[in-house]
Parts: structure tokens; sequence; C-alpha cells
């Protein structure tokens, strides 16, 4: 009832009837001194009228609630239920903002807290509430009986039940969702120590190949990671040669072996599965993870230490709630097949663990085969065939591709907008920072090479952000000036209290962190204790006499960590460098400064130390290098075991090194000639990372050569790329053996399509070999040349773009996209194979009449349902419809079709496709067809044909079926 006609039904008399009104409105009162300065202290920058709307429907969701005794007590009186039931069962305010729908959240929750408060008071509420209980207890043995029979079972792997498992896994998922979804800019904006910023807004999907990824229809191996990457069109999605994005790549096989090289994004990825499996957020390929449960374990954690058993596995995420973890509670996850296991880092631990890790990882597999299982290695310490015999799919991170630099420019630019005033320019200029950076990446290809990880690419991103379009030349220079804007030059442009008041020197600075890098390098370590890194600290502090005694270790090493950007702790009392490349320019620094070069050298055959001796040799003094290239030499030459490794070493350090001696010159010059000319397959990407002084050594003319080694010499300088490289590809035009002709061609790839086009291929017969297309800037540089067999390969969306192409003989699309309009196409007389394939659903069906040259037609019909105006050409002999399915009505083409002498269908997904409206044609070939079932249509009949081949489809038991009059069956 209303609150005054509740009174005059139940209080006799006007004076006491006033009397109780009185009451209500003092309460009424005290209420309203409570919730005015509360609406107020809220959201303050809301309208008055926008208040006055949250508080009417307030009002209008009290009075529509049920707020009888009887809806009271079946809530126990507590306020939060109270509120969700009554937001549960009211239909929504409308018309209300963001911030006023926070605020009628908000106010309604408080007024509903008041009054239960209010009702709780009255002193007719106890006698009410004692009835309900004694109400209850005639219930009370039947609902014990419900409680005793949801007791858990218990079992080996839940030996105290499972009743708390959800509770903890809910818990636990929201600690990995927030610990977990972070990423440390390498340039840091913020006052404070480690600004962070989401790795879910800033993480950018990248692309992976490996010896389990095929071509859709080809089955063809993709490409090798590659040291230069792909030219094609920045704003192109990628090629067939650029890899599947790895979370295509993952969707497949139940263990993976992930390799990449130093800052390719392996730590950030497994991050970022584990953040996503534990929102369950995934899509596409991966959308089967949703539900399954992360266990994200970092083996430098282990290193000289057991490595852990499954229950200290979620130590290093959520060590803080271990706990109150169920017993067993891991076993049982992995068990049951619900586990991600994701084990980051073998190649930061020793040869001797690495041994270790694997059999770790087998007894693991042992005990539980179902678990699903991501593994990730610098490719140095764990080849491609490492975990082959646990079934294992080795997959290899690639470098990014010029399309996910840009997309990786543009989210890291979305993801420092979360800094707000922390950023060291307004945030609305952020997009001007951004297309300057794209326009100097796209400008300059050494910079896309250089940005070939996310590490670097990164790197790049802060220093455009903080220098302007002052941009490093080369590695050296981008991890000089890198480390120099994070350790000091920020805060001390800034004038940060905590940097001025130190008294260490950007020299000091660096001195220490050089010490810090040599010592964990010198031991094989990535990480050690702040305690022990604390006294490395305080000696070396000991020994810089213009420094006052004041320095204490322990404080400089916290202000290091703290305000560096390079160092942090990974746990609790740990300390690492973020990455480890910062370790290793550190240490070669150290190794110059301290005239450690026998040290490197007898380390040189040793994958761990090749990045830190080619830094070595840019770092040291003249008599430096000749001691260094010249052991490694010696070494080369008197253990045959290391030759090739040394020799390539050596070569390698000429990246960095500013010059060399005459003598030193020479002998690195003879050792690279013993390494020309390229023969093995992995030859030029290891070559070509000597940089653009083999050119010199490359020959200027393939006579004499092999065609192996003519073929691996042109893709060696295809790689090395630049302006000199280009000259020298011009001089092998004219070499007509198959697979250099490939190579010069493929070489297309890498370079300027306009100037590739003008200097190597337009002197080329191209009218034998089949011109791949991988980007809209190639397919516009075409028509000078006069190729007549063309593959593209790119999505295109617009068949008007192959207005360009020259009269063909053979056109290959296999990415046509969108709607596409056969109409397009240009005339061309000599085309006698054509090949449509991709998402499109293609129209005007009948302009495929018009070639009259055409002997193939290949055509894609998966999302084109209507082939009722199909035309052929009098010359048409041979169609391939792919990806029939239920959908297609093949009668809609019987008449198109029936004077062709071969027809070839391609089932999608074993689809069952209604054949009896096929004309009689020579031969029919079947490819993934449910033949089993088509046999059991009430309708059947045998199709008429003189052969019928069968190729990986799905059979009758008894062959016999396949019996039929006058029809020859083959069966693939």
């Amino acid at each position: 009832m209303d609150m005054s006609e509740l009174i005059r039904v139940r209080v006799s008399g006007l004076r006491f009837q006033r009397g109780v009104e009185r009451q209500f409105d003092e309460m009424a009162d005290a209420v309203y001194d409570r919730l005015a300065p509360f609406l107020e202290r809220e959201f303050p920058g809301l309208a008055e009228n926008s208040r006055q709307a949250v508080i009417d429907a307030v009002c209008d969701t009290f009075a529509a609630a049920d707020l009888s005794d009887e809806a009271i007590l079946a809530a126990d009186a507590r306020p939060a239920e109270i509120v969700r039931r009554l937001t549960g069962a009211a239909r929504p305010p409308v018309g209300l903002g963001e911030a006023e729908t926070r605020l009628y959240e908000v106010l309604f929750a408080e007024c509903v807290e008041y009054y239960v408060r209010i009702v709780r008071g009255l002193p007719v509420f106890e006698e009410r509430a004692l009835s309900e209980l004694l109400a209850r207890t005639t219930s009370l043995g039947a609902e014990i009986a419900r409680v005793l029979q949801r007791l858990p079972d218990r079992s080996l792997f839940a030996p105290e039940g499972t009743d708390r498992d959800g509770e903890f896994r809910r818990r636990y998922l929201e600690l990995v969702s927030t610990t977990l979804d972070e990423v440390e800019l390498f340039r840091r904006t913020s006052d404070q120590a480690g600004a962070q910023v989401r790795l879910s807004v800033a993480y950018v999907s990248l692309r992976a190949t490996g010896d389990e990824i095929r071509a859709r229809r080809e089955g063809a191996r993709r490409a090798l990671p590659l040291l230069r990457p792909d030219m094609s069109d920045w704003e192109n999605s990628g090629g067939e040669g650029a890899g599947m994005r790895v979370e295509a790549a993952l969707g497949g096989p139940t263990r993976v072996l992930l390799r990449g090289e130093a800052g390719s994004g392996k730590t950030t990825l497994l991050q970022w599965l584990a953040v996503t499996a534990a929102r369950g957020a995934f899509t596409g390929e991966l959308a089967d993870w949703n539900g399954l449960t992360p266990v994200f374990v970092k083996l430098r954690e282990y290193s000289g230490r057991a490595l852990p058993a499954p229950e200290a596995m979620l130590d290093s995420v959520a060590g803080q709630i271990t706990g109150v973890m169920p017993k067993a509670w891991v076993e049982r996850q992995l068990a049951g097949g619900r586990a991600l296991l994701l084990i980051d880092g073998v190649d930061e631990l020793l040869d001797a663990e690495r041994r270790g890790v694997r059999e770790w990882l087998r007894k693991l597999l042992a005990a539980y085969p179902e678990v699903r299982m991501v593994v990730t290695s610098r490719p140095a310490a764990a080849g491609a065939d490492w975990l082959r015999r646990e079934k294992f799919t080795a997959l290899h991170l690639d470098r990014m591709t010029p399309p996910d630099l840009a997309a990786f420019v543009r989210q890291w630019h979305q993801a420092v907008r979360e800094l707000g005033e922390e950023l060291p320019c307004p945030v609305d200029e952020l997009p001007r920072y951004e297309q300057s950076l794209l326009n100097s990446l796209k400008d300059r290809p050494h910079l896309q090479s250089l940005a070939g990880t996310p590490l670097l690419a990164a790197m790049l991103c802060a220093m455009h952000l903080n220098r302007g379009s002052q941009l490093p030349r080369d590695r050296m220079e981008l991890y000089r000036n890198a480390l120099h804007t994070l350790v000091h030059e920020r805060d001390a442009d800034r004038n940060v209290p905590s940097a001025v008041d130190s008294g260490l020197s950007l020299g000091d600075k660096v001195v220490l962190l050089r010490d810090l890098a040599w010592r964990l390098s010198d031991n094989n370590r990535s990480e050690i204790s702040l305690e022990q890194a604390a006294v490395h600290v305080g000696r070396k502090l000991a020994g810089m006499r213009h420094l006052d005694s004041v320095h204490d270790g322990t404080t400089v090493l916290e202000s290091l960590r703290d305000r560096s950007g390079i160092l942090r702790s990974p746990t609790m009392g740990r300390l690492d460098f973020v990455h480890r490349t910062f370790q290793e320019y550190l240490a070669a620094e150290e190794a110059a400064e301290e005239d450690r070069i026998g040290n490197l050298v007898e380390r040189a055959h040793l994958d761990l130390w090749r990045e830190t001796i080619i830094m070595a040799a840019g770092h040291a003094n003249r008599p430096q290098r000749e001691e260094l290239l010249g052991g490694i030499l010696d070494r080369a030459a008197a253990e045959p075991r290391w030759t090739r490794k040394l020799r390539l070493l050596a070569a390698s350090c000429q990246e960095t090194v500013p010059e060399l001696s005459v003598g030193l010159a020479e002998r690195v010059d003879v050792a690279v000639e013993g390494l020309l000319p390229p023969r093995r397959r992995s030859d030029p990407a290891r070559l070509a990372a000597v940089g653009t002084s083999l050119l010199r050594k490359m020959p200027k003319s393939l006579t004499g050569l092999t065609e192996t080694a003519a073929a691996q010499t042109v893709r060696t300088v295809v790689l090395i790329g630049g302006s000199e490289a280009l000259g020298l590809l011009s001089g092998y035009v004219g070499d007509e053996r198959k697979n250099v002709v490939r190579q010069l061609i493929e070489g297309w790839n890498y370079f300027d399509p306009d100037t590739y086009a003008d200097a190597v291929l337009s002197d080329m017969q191209l009218a034998h070999h089949n011109i791949v297309v991988k980007h809209s800037g190639q397919l516009r540089a075409i028509g000078r040349l006069s190729p007549l067999h063309v593959d593209i390969r790119f999505p295109l969306d617009d068949l008007g773009a192959l207005r360009v192409l020259p009269h063909l003989t053979d056109l290959e699309l296999w990415s046509v996209t969108g709607e596409a309009d056969l109409s397009l196409i240009p005339d061309m007389p000599d085309l006698a194979t054509l090949t449509l394939d991709g998402d499109a659903a293609f129209n005007h069906l009948d302009e495929l009449g018009r070639f009259p040259s055409m002997s193939n037609l290949a055509l894609c019909v998966r999302n084109t349902r209507d082939l009722s105006n199909l035309r052929l050409g009098d010359k048409t002999r041979h169609i391939s419809l792919w990806d029939v399915h239920h959908d297609t009505d093949l009668a809609q083409c019987r008449t198109a079709l029936s004077g062709v002498n071969s027809l070839h269908l391609w089932a999608h997904e074993f689809s069952s496709v209604d054949l009896s409206a096929l004309p009689a044609v020579p031969t029919l070939y079947l490819n993934r067809f449910d033949v089993a079932a088509w046999l059991k249509t009430p309708d059947f009949r045998p199709p008429e044909v003189g052969r019928l081949m069968l190729q990986s489809c799905h059979l009758p038991d008894d062959r016999r079926a396949l019996d039929f009059p006058g029809v020859e069956v083959g069966i693939t």
C-alpha cells in the first residue's frame, strides 16, 4: 500500500495517524540529509537536468518494485540481493547516458540500503522475521539432504573434493587477466617507475611459418623466415609467402614449439594468450580455447634449480593466492585437458638445463597427454625438430612485414593514448606523430628491416615520439640512442627530482649497467638476486672516486631499476634486463672497455654469445678488433668443427665495425670467399646477415657457377638489397637457367616494383615463366613487361584493376573478394586458362563466353549462388568448380557444362551435393565428396559419364556399389 493509505488502515484516530506521519516525515528528512551531499559529491560534472532525470528514474523503479514483507524476507533482508532482484525484474531506465546510468545504479543501491535499514528498525520486523524463520524450518531436513548430496566425491586427483575449484579458478583467472595484461614501454613517459600500457590494447597479431603450415590447395611449403621483409604494399594484408597469422597457426596442433629471434614477440604472445584465455575472449581459429585455464611458466626463474612440479607452476603469476589453492587443483586442470600450458624461454637456460627441460616436458606429457602446450625459444637454442619425438609442431615467428609494421605503429600510438598527461606531447598530436613515422618507414627501406621485430619497432616508435624525425641509421646507433634516452636524458630534460638528486651522470649509470650486464652474461644468466646485484653495484661505486661516498649500492640499484627503463624486477627479490638485447649490447661495451677480448674469442662458437661478439666488434678500438676478429679466424682455421660458424661470425662483425686494417680485411675476405658461392637453402639468409659489405665479393656474372650456386647467389643478393644489389641483379639478366630466372623473378618482391621492373625484369624473356604478383604496386608495374602467364595472389576487390594487364595466355586470380564483376576483365583474345578463386560472389558469368581461346576454366562457387547465366566459349573443354556445397544448384548450369570434355568438382568440406542434374560428360572428377551419402539418396541414378574419378572422397564400405554399367571408375 501507499504509506498514507497504510496509516489510515492500521492506525486508529486522526491524532495518532498524524503522529505516525510526522515520524515517517522525519525519516524522509534524515534520508534527504544523507542523499543531498551524496548527489553533489558524485559525478559533479553532470548537468542539473541530468541529475533530476536520474532521481526520477530511481523513484519510478521504487514505485514499480515489490517491497512487501515477503519480498524483503525472501532476500534475507540483504540490500545487495534486493538490488539484484529488483534490477533483474524491472525494465531499465531509458534515455540515460553512460554517466547518468552509472549514477542511477549507485543512487538506487544507496536508497535500497537506507530502505532496508529503516524496515529492519521497525518494531514489527522482528516479529515477521521470526515467523519466517519458523516457517523455513519445515523444509530444513530436505535442504540438509540436498546439501549432503552436493558434497564432493573424493578421488586421487581430488583428495579434498572439488567444491572450491570454481571459486579458486575465478580468482586465479582474475589475477592472470590483471597481472599479465600490461606491457612496459621502452621509452617510459611517466615520472613513476615503469609506465605500463594494456597489452590487450597494444597487442598486434604477428605471422608464423612452419613445416605444418601449407597453402590451402597447393600444399606447398611456405617460405622460410626471411632476413629482409617482403616489400608488399603497406596496406595489403600480405601475400601467400608471408606466412599465416600466428593465432591461426596455433589453432590446429595441440603442442607447439614457437621459435623466434630476440625481440620477435614470443613472451608478449604468450602473455596475450594467457590474458585472452583468462577472459574467454578467443575468436576465430582459437575459439575452441575458450574455457581453458592458462598456466604461464617463465623458465628463467628456474635456472640453477629444479623445474616446477604442477602445484608450483602458478607461483610466478599467482603466488599471492597459491596458499589457498585447493589441493591438486593444477593436476586436475592438466588431467582434464582444461589447461593451456605456456612455457617461456628455453633459450634463457644453459645447454645442460635445456636437456632437463625436454625431459621435464616428456614426463609432463606422459602424465597429462591431453594438455595443450606452447613452448618458446630462440632458434639457436632449439631446432625445429627439438621436440619432434614429443609430437610438437614447430612454428617460427616471422619478422614483421611492412603491413604488420604499419599495424604495429598504429596500435602502439593507440595504446599510449591511455597515458594521457604523462605523454611528452598533447594526446591530440599523436595522429601526426603516427603518420610522420609511417612516412619515414615507407621512404627508408633500411628502417623497415631494422624494425622487423616488435622490440626494435617499439623503440623506434618511442624515440620518434621523443625526438621527432631523428631516427637512427643502424641498430648500434638505435641501441645507443635508446639507452641514452631511457637511462638519463628523459629524466634530465624534464628535471625529474629523483634523477637530479642522484648525482649520477649518464656515463656513471652506463658504467654500472655495463658491469651488471657482463656479470650476468659471463655466468650465462639472465637474472640475478637484488641482494647480489646491490653488492656488485656497491663494489663498482667504491671504485668511482669522483662520486660522493654517500652513494649506497642498494639505493643506486633501486634508482636504476625504477628510472632507467631497462632494468626490472620480474619477481620479488630478482633483477633482470627488460630484454636480452640490452644485456648483450652493454656486455659487449663492457668487454671492450675492460679488454676482455680473450673471453669473447673463447666463446665465439657459442650461439648465446653471437650477438654480444658482433656488437663488441663495434665497441672495440682498433687493436681490440684485430685481436677479436683475428682470434676468431685463427680458431676457424684450427677447429674444423666450428669453421663455418666462426667464418660467418667474423664476416657478420663487419656490420658493426667502422674500419679494418688491410691485413685483417684480407683475412676476413678470404674467410668469406670460403663461404661463397652459396649452395645450401639456408646459405642466403645467413650470408645476407653479413650486410652490404658482402656484395663486393659477389660475382658480377653467374658464368661458371652451377645452376644451384647461381640461384642461391641471386637469392643472397636479393636478401641483402639496396641500390648496389640492384646493379648486380641487372647484370645477372641473360642467364636462362630455370632456377636462376625464378630467383630473379622472385626478387621483385623485395624492391620498389617500378624500379625493379625497369632495371631487371624489362630485359628478361618472361613469355615462358609464371609471374606471381603479390601486391598492387607490382600490378601497376606489370603493364611495362610482356609476360604471358600472370598469377595474382593479393586480395583483389576490383577486377577493373586488371585493365593494366597485357594480353595473356594464362591468368590466375587466387584471392578475389567482394562482389566480383566479370565484365571488368579486359578482352584477352589469346587467353587459354583462367582461374577465379577467393571469397567473392562472381557476377555476370555470361562474360566468360567472350574469351574465344579459353580452353580451361577454374571457378570457385562457394559464394556464387546463381549459376544460371554461366556461358562458355566454343573452345572451353575443361572446367573445375571449386567449393561446391549443398546449396549449389548444378542444374542451373547443365546447358553450359554439356559440351565439356572433363568436369572437375571440388566439394566444400565433404558436402553432400545433388549430382543428378549433371550433363553427360566424358570424364567426371569428384574430389572430397561424400559419395557414400550420394549413393543412398532416394532418387540416385548413376552418372552419365565414360570415366568417373574419385579423389579423397568418403566411399561406401562395399566398393561393389560403385560398379556402374559402362563407367570406368578410378579411386585415388
